[in-house]
């Protein structure tokens, strides 16, 4: 019963937090524009959140291995109930990057170590479990902001800055109440995490491959925020009704493909269902580029669900690779891999794509996704040791 109220305080929380997130995500560049009068600063606002996000990710990792997870759940939600509060008050735009700032260090745990004690609490379901999470965080961040585009003459001034704000004080609460660590906090004990075992997992062929296939899928995600709606635009004449559509099908295909994968991976094995995203993010990325209209969001929508499908499985494989004192830190350098795509893939892409009038660009990026597919085939990952201690079930 506790495992059951556990997964759903988790649930809830990170779908009525990233509801908030959907609100207020489309007012700060507004909010920007408004005190500076210039777009220059605009897009340092994703700066702002992403350099405390990535950097934070594998030390929190740490810790939470060290210190038990539901503490630094419970810490991310009220910073960035903080944030929400320095939003509504903010007059300079140094307050408005400061709050990002704050975004950036709350957000960094929600990701890595709700999987984390996920994997933990349902070891023989992570797939399921932790693919469930994920699609309620993506969910949420949809609604919230198709929410906030229909309200948009009713919610005016601070009303979604508030809003945001209380779904951090509520997901603060809804993780202290409701969420059990199965591991004892606050003991101060030292994990079997020390640089000879961290060198250990960082030599293991199979992880290292995983961890190329997250990289190219941070840029995958991180291109279909940035650079793909611009290619759009330009390229193929979409109106921002069409684009609004694009990421409609984004939200929706990683949501729903993670929540068919993750059981299906818990059955026939993670390596496999990863490879299959990977094919399919490679065909989506591939086809698309030579339609026109309509004839492109079948294509696009097939990559976001690689994506997706990529996504549970590669970060349920970690988990099932390294002992449960390493859940933590293995999901944190996730999300740092997932960072360093995130962030250096559009930019690539952007300069390639110029030079190339987009078109080359996305099929280079599919011919990376291939190449991946085929080497994790070729890896095979049959079942090993990492030497911590277990046998890894590499599935």
């Amino acid at each position: 019963m506790e495992k059951r109220i556990s997964i759903i305080g988790l649930n809830l929380s990170v779908f009525l937090f990233m509801f908030g997130v959907g609100l207020i995500v489309p007012l700060l560049p507004q909010k920007i524009i408004t005190l500076t009068g210039s777009l220059k600063t605009v897009g340092y606002l994703a700066s702002a959140f992403a350099v405390p996000f990535v950097l934070l990710q594998f030390p929190i990792g740490r810790l939470s291995d060290r210190y038990g997870c539901r503490r630094f759940l419970v810490a991310g939600y009220l910073i960035c109930s903080a944030s929400g509060l320095i939003y509504c008050v903010s007059n300079t735009q140094e307050m408005i990057f400061f709050g990002r700032l704050l975004q950036g260090i709350g957000e960094a745990p929600l990701w890595a170590l709700a999987p984390a004690l996920l994997s933990m609490l349902y070891p023989a379901a992570k797939g399921k479990v932790i693919g469930a999470y994920n699609a309620s965080l993506h969910l949420g961040l949809t609604l919230g902001s198709g929410f906030g585009i229909l309200m948009a003459g009713v919610l005016v001034k601070n009303e979604p800055f508030v809003l945001f704000a209380l779904s951090g004080l509520l997901g603060a609460f809804l993780i202290f109440v409701t969420v059990k660590d199965p591991r004892a906090e606050g003991s101060g004990v030292e994990t079997a995490l020390d640089t000879g075992g961290l060198k250990k997992i960082l030599a293991y062929p199979g992880i290292l491959a995983v961890f190329s296939g997250i990289i190219l899928y941070g840029a995958g995600y991180g291109i279909s925020l940035t650079v793909l709606p611009g290619f759009l635009i330009q390229e193929k004449g979409f109106t921002q009704a069409q684009i609004g559509g694009f990421f409609t099908l984004f939200y929706i295909g990683i949501s729903l493909s993670q929540i068919i994968t993750g059981p299906v991976s818990d059955r026939h094995g993670r390596t496999k269902t990863m490879i299959l995203g990977l094919f399919m993010i490679t065909a989506g990325l591939g086809m698309f580029p030579g339609r026109d209209g309509w004839g492109i969001y079948p294509w696009l929508f097939l990559a976001s669900c690689g994506l997706g499908v990529f996504c549970v499985s590669a970060l349920s494989w970690l988990n099932n690779a390294v002992a449960d004192s390493l859940k933590g830190t293995i999901s944190g350098a996730f999300y740092l891999f997932w960072g360093i795509g995130f962030f250096t893939g559009p930019a690539a892409l952007g300069m390639f794509g110029k030079a190339a009038r987009g078109f080359t660009g996305f099929h280079v990026l599919a011919m990376l996704f291939l190449l991946q597919a085929l080497v994790q085939w070729g890896l095979g990952y049959g079942s090993g040791k990492i030497g911590l201690g277990r046998k890894s079930d590499f599935d």
